[in-house]
């Protein structure tokens, strides 16, 4: 099981960091496509991912083309408040690529239009644009790994006693 998680050409380095930590957190691999808005050598970004970054897996692009090329056999989901499907609708196979846009204009509409039944959306009331990149990526991790019964990760919890 690998979940991919792809943004492609990121702005903010607090949201990408955040994204980064939870891809660690989950061990998803994280593919970022340039003109990246930030330094990857960015404060806000390394304060934001914390101590995560060497147990994280990620890798950069100098185009999205070269990234879909590259793994053309996987299905991807674009992630879209235009998106034709819920996200929750969706039976995810064990490999698949989850691609976000900018923070400012999301995917271009044309990869959308050649991806339209791959495009899917977080339900939210209407007079709202959208929810913050890192939040969205997270809801869409969760669900897919919901659906993997979490597999490899701790599902128990541990609240400390007087003793240990």
């Amino acid at each position: 099981m690998q979940l991919n998680i792809v943004l492609v050409e990121p702005e903010i380095p607090q949201n990408t960091g955040n994204i980064a930590r939870t891809c660690a957190a989950v061990g998803a691999v994280l593919h970022l496509v340039e003109p990246l808005g930030f330094s990857v050598s960015d404060k806000y970004l390394k304060r934001a991912g914390l101590d995560y970054w060497d147990k994280l897996e990620i890798y950069y692009y100098k185009n999205f083309e070269s990234l879909r090329e590259k793994y053309s056999d996987y299905p991807f989901y674009y992630v879209s408040t235009k998106g034709s499907l819920v996200y929750s609708e969706i039976s995810y196979p064990d490999e698949c690529f989850f691609v976000f846009g900018k923070e400012t204009k999301g995917l271009p509409e044309s990869l959308l239009i050649e991806n339209y039944g791959s495009c899917i959306r977080i339900p939210m009331r209407p007079a709202i644009r959208s929810l913050n990149l890192s939040n969205s990526v997270a809801i869409v991790t969760y669900e897919f790994l919901r659906q993997k019964n979490f597999l490899n990760l701790e599902l128990k919890g541990h609240i400390p006693t007087k003793n240990g």
